[in-house]
């Protein structure tokens, strides 16, 4: 039994509000249970400079945790000067996420910059981050296009991200903090819609697994991606 009494293969409730934040091209408050990230994408007639003169643009991710958004205040990592290996591994993880499905020609030389801060941890922030950071760069790209300062749609396909693991010898999808805190696995894929893999991540945490338990959590993790690109079609559409 899950903490939780959830199935194996289910996961927890998804909510959405896009045009959270007032300023931004896109923004979107997205929460997996008690997960809460705020996203928002910002566009800049900018590029990074290995990309001048190429006619490309470029798509980037930040990440960052607010001081109490865990059990105990964390220290602000601008007060430590420096920021964490784990939070430049995240953002490193969402850019890359998001240029999987980006075509940067389309795009022209501008960037556009994914912001995710967690405002609520209860595991899976970095899977919530990229999903809800897909929509608003979805978001951000739809007002590029309909303000005519692009012509062509650089995104190619959605992107969603979700945790799996294993638990009391079972694969388990979408892990909670007190599942993913015991888990014997812990697992997040990055899928790109039709099937797609962008990223994997598995670490056995307090057993090894074999094979079988490895494609088990693949494809729980198509089972949650594939209720994630439903909700953020239903997200932009709304």
């Amino acid at each position: 039994m899950r903490p939780s009494g959830r199935a194996p293969d289910e996961m927890r409730t998804i909510q959405i509000e896009t045009g959270y934040t007032k300023h931004a091209e896109g923004s979107v408050l997205i929460g997996f249970g008690e997960t809460k990230v705020i996203c928002t994408a910002s566009v800049e007639e900018r590029i990074p400079p290995f990309l001048r003169g190429k006619g490309e643009g470029w798509v980037t991710g930040e990440y960052s945790m607010l001081p109490r958004a865990t059990h105990t205040r964390g220290n602000r990592e601008a007060a430590r000067g420096k920021q964490s290996g784990r939070t430049q591994e995240i953002q490193r993880l969402i850019g890359r996420s998001l240029r999987a499905v980006c075509d940067m020609k389309k795009l022209g030389e501008r960037q556009i910059t994914l912001d995710c801060d967690v405002i609520q941890a209860d595991g899976g922030t970095r899977t919530a981050s990229i999903s809800g950071a897909w929509i608003a760069l979805r978001l951000a790209v739809n007002k590029l296009m309909a303000d005519g300062v692009i012509s062509e749609d650089p995104i190619t396909a959605k992107v969603a991200a979700i945790s799996c693991g294993i638990y009391q010898g079972t694969p388990v999808l979408d892990l909670d903090y007190d599942e993913d805190s015991n888990a014997d696995a812990d697992a997040n894929f990055v899928l790109i819609e039709g099937g797609l893999i962008a990223e994997a991540q598995a670490t056995a945490e307090g057993a090894p697994y074999d094979e079988e338990a490895m494609l088990r959590m693949l494809r729980l993790a198509r089972v949650g991606c594939d209720g994630i690109f439903t909700a953020q079609d239903e997200a932009i559409a709304g």
